[in-house]
């Protein structure tokens, strides 16, 4: 089990438009904002990424080509004055544009450290707050402020910068205050003035005792001596190579990229020298809570577009978060002032043996031949208040892509009353886990063997008994070409065996079809908040498993630009509103697929007081794209316990 000191990534010059952000770079766009006035005592950032070229211009660039190295940073002033979308160019040292917001129409930029710092502070100042904690029988001195995002359900609020506050009491200073939920009340806070704008204070209900703390010898008892150690090895060193961020393996290839929103990005995807995806990340995540009473039915938290939730990456450690023959990436993000900040060992690469390729022992030629599967991890791991959360891409040596977004953590608690409740499940004397969703966007920009794709909706059809079908078995496939945006809204179907095969017409196999790769969804529940539902509107993108749009480089994030208080609306609703074309001619277009995939929690008393991982996810499969089976020429294992 070994590990390796970071990636050596250049932190001078750039050489190609996607490489990682550095932390010189990130001091040339804070010096070029200070020289221009942006910044002042009351100024934060609330994000700062690469602002990627076109798509063009990066299919376009060469060896030895002049970088512009551009920033995208979102300037808020915690006084009120508007704030800014501002994009800087690194390397010429100039704004090339810079946009007031008004967030009575565009939403709230999103919320920060230097906010979450002052929640306790400004709660601890209400007299309503704290009258009400004291009704409970509670100093307010050992409530913890947990502060959370406010939605848009009040006219009133429009174009305030609000937030929520719920409170847990913490009995000392190693105590999970998650354990002990003061539930029934909870305050708005406006976070301009800096104070409690309203308390809701609806039911006193009686706080949990029993502790949670997982972490406790003397709650969990003795460890379990009875597991003998495993080591993973590679003792000839590992298949993959890294030259700055970018990965080539068993044929595969593409750039690793980083951001504080959408946290890992993959560019240019390609096996064998062929294209297979341009640009693919998580583009938005909701979590919908199911409780509608008045303390809790605001509860829905975007965490990529509210919170930057890959801004609290964490660095990795051997032998815990990763196992086996390892590499490290640093990464470089901006802090609230804009200085930058490194996380080490945020991104881990290693690969997986996964079980068996393909196998057969034959009847007739005796040929007996097994051939084991491997995959290529590429993940990193981020904490957003009590939530953790994996974020793994596989490449496997058959050409297939997967994700996989890993949950763990501690699940948001509630009380339980003695009378029972239907929207939480009981996992501890008068504590409850509400009902919720953790619903995912992924987003797709495709490239099967070129920037020309179509999209069709596969699924099996059974035939009914007749001429043609005399017994009955007779079952087919269906294929309907997805043309405009406003038919690609669809809904998975696993009774159908419903997949999305993005084809290449100009592209066709030894067989004369279409080279294609199919999206497989696990087909798990879609938002269930109601269509009318407030939550509905913002997060639109995950009422459908799948929406296709033609690209458009300014088109990022599903549930748009600026999430955060944001009325709805905004995203992929408006931008297929103009049912623009998907398929021109029968030859296609530059398409991007959004994939929504996630998880409806109704939680187990197995989820206390720590949730093991759960998983999400989708794969990306080749149909066609091979003449056939490309991994023949796998060897067989040589390790001494296999043979040919």
């Amino acid at each position: 089990m070994t590990a390796t000191a970071p990636a050596n990534i250049d932190t001078g010059a750039a050489t190609h438009p996607l490489d990682l952000a550095t932390t010189e770079e990130f001091r040339a766009v804070r010096e070029v904002l200070a020289d221009a006035g942006l910044l002042g005592d009351s100024v934060r950032y609330c994000f700062a990424g690469l602002e990627e070229p076109d798509k063009a211009a990066v299919l376009a660039h060469t060896d030895g080509d002049r970088v512009d190295r551009r920033f995208r940073v979102l300037l808020l002033d915690m006084s009120g004055a508007p704030s800014r979308d501002v994009v800087v160019s690194a390397s010429r040292g100039e704004i090339d544009s810079a946009v007031e917001l008004d967030p009575a129409t565009s939403g709230q930029l999103p919320i920060i450290d230097s906010e979450f710092e002052i929640m306790e502070e400004i709660v601890l100042a209400s007299t309503e707050w704290c009258d009400a904690l004291r009704r409970r029988g509670i100093d307010p001195a050992t409530v913890r402020a947990v502060p959370l995002s406010a939605g848009a359900y009040y006219p009133e609020e429009t174009g305030r910068r609000m937030a929520r506050v719920l409170g847990f009491r913490q009995d000392h200073e190693k105590d999970s205050p998650w354990a002990h939920p003061v539930d029934g009340v909870v305050a708005y806070v406006d976070l301009v003035a800096r104070e409690v704008s309203r308390v809701v204070d609806h039911t006193p209900l009686p706080v949990p005792d029993e502790p949670g703390n997982f972490d406790d010898p003397e709650q969990v008892g003795p460890q379990r001596t009875t597991l003998k150690p495993i080591e993973i090895t590679q003792p000839e060193g590992v298949s993959f190579s890294l030259e700055g961020n970018r990965l080539r393996w068993e044929g595969w290839d593409l750039r690793i990229g980083f951001n504080e929103r959408e946290g890992l990005t993959l560019h240019q995807i390609g096996i064998h020298g062929r294209p297979v995806v341009y640009r693919a990340s998580i583009a938005e995540m909701v979590v919908p809570y199911a409780d509608p009473s008045p303390v809790r039915f605001w509860q829905n938290y975007f965490d990529a577009g509210e919170y930057m939730f890959a801004r609290y990456a964490n660095s990795l450690e051997l032998g815990c978060d990763c196992l086996g023959e390892i590499r490290y990436m640093d990464v470089v993000v901006a802090d609230d002032d804009g200085s930058p900040r490194t996380i080490t060992n945020a991104i881990c690469l290693h690969e997986e043996d996964f079980g068996i390729l393909w196998k057969h022992s034959d009847l007739f030629t005796n040929a007996s031949e097994t051939r084991r599967q491997r995959r290529m991890v590429i993940s990193f791991f981020t904490t957003i208040g009590n939530y953790d959360y994996g974020f793994y891409w596989y490449l496997y040596l058959d050409g297939t892509i997967a994700c996989e977004s890993k949950l763990t953590g501690i699940p948001f608690t509630s009380a339980y009353p003695s009378e029972g409740h239907p929207y939480a499940t009981q996992v501890a004397p008068g504590l409850g886990l509400p009902y919720h969703q953790h619903l995912f966007s992924a987003r797709l920009d495709m490239a099967v063997d070129g920037q020309r794709n179509a999209v069709e909706e596969c699924e099996a059809v059974a035939l009914p008994m007749g001429e043609d079908n005399p017994w009955g078995n007779a079952f087919t496939e269906s294929r309907t070409r997805l043309t405009h945006e406003a038919e690609a809204q669809r809904l998975a179907d696993p009774g159908r065996g419903r997949t999305w095969q993005v084809i290449n017409p100009e592209s066709t196999n030894r067989h004369g079809r279409p080279v294609a790769y199919a999206l497989h969804s696990e087909g798990s529940p879609t938002l269930l908040a109601d269509d009318r539902s407030v939550v509905a509107g913002r997060a639109a993108f995950a009422t459908k498993h799948l929406w296709v749009t033609a690209y458009d480089a300014d088109q990022r994030y599903p549930a748009g630009d600026y999430v955060n208080q944001h009325a709805g609306g905004a995203g992929l609703p408006t931008w297929t509103a103009a049912d623009r074309p998907l398929d021109e001619d029968g030859r296609g277009a530059d398409v991007v697929l959004w994939h929504t995939f996630g998880l409806t929690h109704v939680p187990r008393p197995e989820d206390w007081p720590i949730m093991p991982v759960d998983y999400a996810g989708f794969r990306l499969m080749p149909v066609g794209f091979f003449d056939r089976n490309p991994t023949l020429d796998v060897p067989p294992s040589s390790n001494g316990h296999c043979h040919s």
